[in-house]
């Protein structure tokens, strides 16, 4: 039998993930194990049925290795990316990560005085650090990562030390939080302490590549903002405590910091199932099918036959490839026939 313990610690996230590769009549599997260390952890199998043990070693190797690119370690004290090859790249910094709400949810937030409200950029999570001469970027796993020069140059302008976090989208930064000024750790400090310091920061040097977001702190404000995003088809809007600490990673629910996505919905029908519980889509353009992307069916939910119509949730389509983005799977639909799965349903990415 070979297995592997593998552990993450990031905030307040303290996980385990175990693999191991048992044989089984006559063949060979692969189980997982995974929770909050010291708690029952849940399992599974990669294998549903006993393979050759070199099929069976290379689903486990590359199990192993998804879960090393995402920072667990065998280490025991659980630092992200050690004993890796993305040590030399790891930094001492996490990005805080946001759960989602639902629509509902979302109103009780508009009306709620103690959360502001900002634009959920369509970008790449990026955070910025200048260490006297030297600009790092650090990307949302903690990892260094390479920066456009213009940022780069924008941060130089800054004669301190200083460190923003914030979605990158081209050679633009939106800047929406102070996570260290000179000597100083800002991320113990209330949110709307470090925002309002950041904008007079973000005013004290040139940075023509550097932004800061725009926020709504009243209920009209808010409710202003949400309209015109959706509106204009951006990605979502994001709730933020005003007395919020920074913390890296991930709560388990909830959080003091939400975001909420804009999913819009259509009808599609299903080309052929693919491998890991994921099917092909097509809509109707003119006399014919096109590809419209894939989507993952949830282990709840049957995985749908060739020809079936079926509903999604996704965020926007790309007018060059008819693809949806970020779909999510919402069940089948036996009120529709496949003339209601055409393409003219699709709400493209704005340009």
């Amino acid at each position: 039998m070979e297995s592997i313990t593998l552990y993450f610690r990031e905030g307040s996230s303290d996980k385990v993930y175990q693999a191991t590769i048992e044989p089984k009549d006559g063949g060979h599997v692969v189980k997982f194990a995974y929770g909050r260390r010291g708690s029952t952890l849940s399992t599974g199998t990669k294998t549903p049925t006993p393979v050759p043990y070199d099929q069976a070693k290379a689903v486990y190797d590359k199990l192993v290795k998804e879960k090393q690119a995402k920072g667990y370690t065998p280490g025991e004290d659980g630092t992200p990316y050690q004993h890796t090859e993305k040590a030399s790249l790891a930094t001492d910094i996490h990005c805080q990560l946001l759960n989602p709400i639902t629509a509902e949810e979302a109103e009780y937030y508009l009306n709620h005085l103690e959360f502001v409200a900002q634009e959920k950029h369509d970008g790449r999570r990026l955070i910025l650090r200048k260490q006297g001469e030297i600009v790092t970027g650090i990307n949302r796993q903690g990892l260094i990562t390479a920066l456009p020069q213009t940022l780069t140059a924008g941060m130089r302008n800054y004669p301190g030390d200083i460190t923003l976090d914030g979605e990158a989208i081209g050679d633009t930064f939106h800047a929406f939080d102070l996570l260290a000024l000179g000597r100083s750790d800002w991320k113990d400090k209330p949110y709307l302490e470090r925002l309002h310091r950041l904008l007079n920061v973000l005013s004290s040097f040139q940075h023509p590549n550097i932004r800061c977001v725009d926020t709504a702190y009243q209920t009209q404000e808010k409710r202003e903002l949400f309209g015109i995003l959706k509106a204009q088809g951006k990605e979502g809007v994001v709730f933020k405590h005003v007395d919020a600490l920074y913390t890296a990673g991930r709560p388990s629910s909830g959080g003091p910091q939400l975001k909420y996505k804009f999913y819009e919905s259509a009808s599609f029908i299903v080309e052929k199932v693919n491998a890991k519980r994921s099917v092909s889509l097509q809509l109707k353009k003119d006399n014919a099918l096109v590809p419209a992307g894939n989507v993952t069916i949830p282990p709840n939910q049957q995985i749908p036959a060739p020809g079936q119509i079926v509903e999604c949730l996704y965020l926007y389509a790309f007018p060059e490839s008819g693809c949806i983005y970020q779909p999510t799977y919402s069940g089948p639909r036996e009120d529709l026939t496949a003339d209601d799965c055409a393409v003219d349903q699709l709400k493209y990415k704005p340009a």
